[in-house]
């Protein structure tokens, strides 16, 4: 039978968020019910609150989570009850032109869940990113469950189910990083530290972190940077290129979504170097290049969705680095919190002060 539980809502553009009551429908053909054990405070869940991604308020909360799976539905047969999961939003679909042409990581018909979440007076939730996992237990649909090894912390693990995810796969997955590859990373928060943890597990030689807070490249430091720049002082074009030889770096990351920082990224990469584009822009932001330069330095401008991850491959791959010491995902966890410091977490993250909070229920 449906159950009632605790969650974090975005009722209206800008307002404060509130803790309700959450019905939880049983799941039904294809849908799991996941008891949330800990989700991470994404940049993502505040753009929602905002209305920065649509307006179908009110907005069940929190996407960046592991939990144990409590219940599935008929024909569920990737998870169990019991199972100790991440939730991921790209539930492969297995089916479409992309996944038929071996590139699942680009799917263009994700899963859902197809019943809704709503108040106790019946309203409907727009979970964020399908997941809405600010909540004691969330109904997805199966496929975005991943099963890993719970022996690792779900304050840990449940961050790759974003964030972490995004900026390793950034580097990794969708600028190739290689061995002995210098990597220049164009804002340090919680993806672009990603990044640049996923650049020294590729093997760069050179990674230089970008940023405009002296605070922010500390800990940029701490996940393998091993150039920093301040931006607000210094050009970091010119730096970049300063120590690559006078050559620019291989890759170029860009994890903030700010046309002008797009811009030193581009200008910043090697011939025949890459740029790959992580943070997310306004959809009101233009971007104006030098054509004459998109030809003649060769190489790619790339866009990373998730990370083009793949997350049967890859969440159990990063948790088993992780637990092998070289993957320091704790150090992304700024703070544990309640549900109902959801709302000074958002002003934390806006303020700079934290790489991740992270709820624990």
């Amino acid at each position: 039978m449906p159950q009632n539980v605790r969650g974090v809502v975005a009722r209206s553009k800008g307002a404060p968020v509130t803790i309700e009551t959450i019905v939880i429908p049983d799941p039904g053909p294809g849908e799991a019910v996941v008891k949330v054990q800990a989700c991470g405070v994404c940049h993502t869940d505040l753009h929602y609150r905002e209305g920065g991604i649509n307006d179908e308020f009110p907005f069940l909360l929190g996407h960046e989570a592991a939990g144990v799976v409590e219940a599935i539905g008929e024909g569920v047969t990737n998870v169990s009850p019991g199972d100790f999961v991440i939730l991921n939003w790209r539930a492969v679909c297995g089916n479409c032109r992309s996944c038929l042409r071996g590139r699942p990581w680009y799917c263009f018909s994700t899963f859902n869940a197809t019943q809704k979440m709503t108040l106790t007076d019946g309203t409907v939730l727009s979970p964020a990113l399908g997941i809405g996992a600010f909540a004691e237990k969330t109904l997805v649909a199966a496929g975005q469950c991943t099963k890993v090894d719970p022996a690792v912390p779900a304050t840990t693990a449940g961050l790759l189910g974003c964030g972490v995810m995004a900026g390793i796969g950034a580097a990794i997955n969708t600028g190739n990083v290689g061995r002995g590859d210098s990597v220049a990373v164009f804002g340090c928060g919680g993806v672009g530290d990603a990044a640049i943890a996923g650049a020294r597990l590729a093997g760069a030689h050179t990674i230089v972190a970008v940023d405009i807070d002296d605070r922010k490249l500390a800990w940029a430091k701490e996940f393998g940077a091993t150039h920093t720049c301040n931006s607000s002082k210094t050009d970091p074009v010119e730096y970049i290129k300063s120590v690559t030889g006078g050559n620019g770096a291989d890759v170029c990351i860009e994890a903030i979504g700010n046309p002008a920082v797009y811009r030193q990224a581009f200008d910043a990469r090697d011939l025949a170097g890459t740029v790959v584009l992580v943070g997310v822009p306004r959809p009101d932001m233009m971007l104006e290049l030098p054509f004459i330069e998109v030809f003649g330095r060769g190489g790619q401008l790339k866009s990373s969705w998730y990370g083009d991850c793949l997350p049967s491959r890859d969440f159990p791959m990063l948790v088993a680095l992780h637990q092998q010491g070289r993957l320091p995902l704790e150090k992304f966890v700024s703070e544990t919190i309640a549900l109902d410091a959801v709302e000074e977490a958002f002003h934390k993250m806006e303020r700079g002060e934290v790489l991740r909070s992270v709820v624990v229920l």
